[in-house]
């Protein structure tokens, strides 16, 4: 229904779409991610007729090329822009009767299709009422009402919520959903709940290129995996031997130790599927006392962030290994326990806490404070200057 080949798109010396190619078959609704400044809105542009590509790229809509055959394309589409241009001295069925004169529609078809529109946006109590007096919100309404008019066999919408309040959204999002049963849905976002809630399929978009593109389970799967559970249980002196029982479950694929939460301990357990009840049976039989046992997915805000920003990115290059979170010392990669000291001073750290006891309580908490970790200590005595009886972590001339 819609397929992009090599599209590039240039201003100036800026590249905003570099070289994409990418296609959506008919009933797909799929998501259009990235950044501001991607290159999702130019895009979505090129796409509707709206704007030429830069080189020799090649668009086509539902069979008709946009560039060659923008007419025919055109009447294909139903463009909702991310500013909705609306007539604000017009009425709200004067705006639709006059946007069905220029889709061609008859008399009676008008009359029979505008009421049918607007009541499935919501809006057909509003019909007698000026555009430029309606909010945000129901502006975008009858924007889209614009949009599905014609009854396009493809829709291109440009963050088609915003200025929504939370109960418009959900109403929105509802008719995306239907709206796979008559048309080819682009939808781009910035709210990822909203695109992870409707699209089951995204495209992820970075400095103009695709850095993903696919089923959004597949893809959260191939970069995060299945999910994990979280552990949170007083084991007793044995953590190690804890460690050992939870990575020996069967399908467990990796088990993380993430170090003490106050008498409790922490450990996340991977692998295929919900492994709760597993974990919680061992639990019961070595007497461990829970504070938590809970199942995590990973989401696509985790997928974008990893993607588009880096976040994670060491993380998920390094399975199995586990959080440092030991005072600054790097543990050991899949066995959680911390690497030996080096006789190294690390360096200082700049954080934000929000504990009003640290470093008094006068301390402004919006403001970040630099911490350094504890010095690593050479065991050799004979550099350290210890001496028998003496423990080497001891200073000079302490008593």
């Amino acid at each position: 229904m819609i397929e992009v080949a090599q599209l590039t798109r240039r201003f100036g010396s800026l590249v905003a779409v570099d070289d994409i190619s990418f296609s959506l078959e008919k009933g797909e609704v799929v998501g259009f991610l990235g950044p501001n400044g991607a290159g999702k809105t130019t895009t979505m542009r090129i796409l509707s007729g709206f704007m030429p590509a830069s080189s020799a790229g090649r668009v086509v809509v539902a069979g008709h090329d946009v560039l060659r055959q923008s007419m025919q394309a055109r009447q294909r589409i139903g463009y909702l822009p991310e500013s909705v241009p609306l007539y604000r001295e017009l009425r709200v069925r004067e705006m639709m009767s006059f946007q069905g004169k220029l889709h061609g529609l008859s008399r009676a078809e008008r009359k029979r299709r505008i009421p049918e529109v607007l009541d499935r946006v919501g809006v057909l109590d509003r019909e007698h009422q000026l555009v430029g007096t309606l909010s945000r919100g129901l502006r975008q309404r009858v924007g889209l009402a614009v949009a599905l008019l014609p009854r396009p066999e493809v829709m291109i919408l440009d963050e088609p919520t915003s200025g929504l309040d939370p109960l418009q959204r959900r109403e929105v999002r509802d008719l995306l959903r239907s709206l796979a049963d008559e048309h080819t849905v682009l939808l781009s976002s910035h709210i990822l709940a909203e695109v992870e809630d409707v699209c089951p399929r995204v495209i992820i978009l970075r400095d103009g290129a695709i850095v993903a593109d696919g089923a959004q389970e597949e893809l959260v799967r191939d970069l995060h995996g299945a999910g994990s559970v979280r552990l949170e249980a007083f084991v007793g002196g044995d953590v190690g031997e804890a460690l050992s029982l939870l990575a020996s479950l069967p399908g467990v694929e990796r088990a993380h130790d993430r170090g003490r939460q106050g008498i409790h301990h922490a450990f996340d357990i991977e692998g295929g599927g919900d492994l709760r009840e597993d974990v919680g049976a061992l639990a019961a039989q070595k007497g461990w006392a829970l504070r938590e046992l809970s199942w995590r997915q990973p989401t696509l805000e985790e997928l974008f962030a990893q993607l588009v920003l880096g976040e994670g990115s060491d993380a998920a290059a390094t399975p199995g290994a586990s959080v440092p979170d030991q005072g600054g010392l790097a543990p050991v990669a899949g066995s959680g326990a911390p690497a030996e000291p080096q006789g190294e001073v690390p360096p200082a750290k700049i954080i934000y806490s929000l504990n009003p006891f640290d470093q008094g309580a006068s301390r402004d908490l919006g403001r970040p404070m630099e911490v350094t970790p504890p010095a690593t200590v050479d065991l050799d005595p004979k550099k350290s200057g210890g001496g028998p009886g003496r423990d080497p972590g001891d200073a000079p001339g302490d008593a």
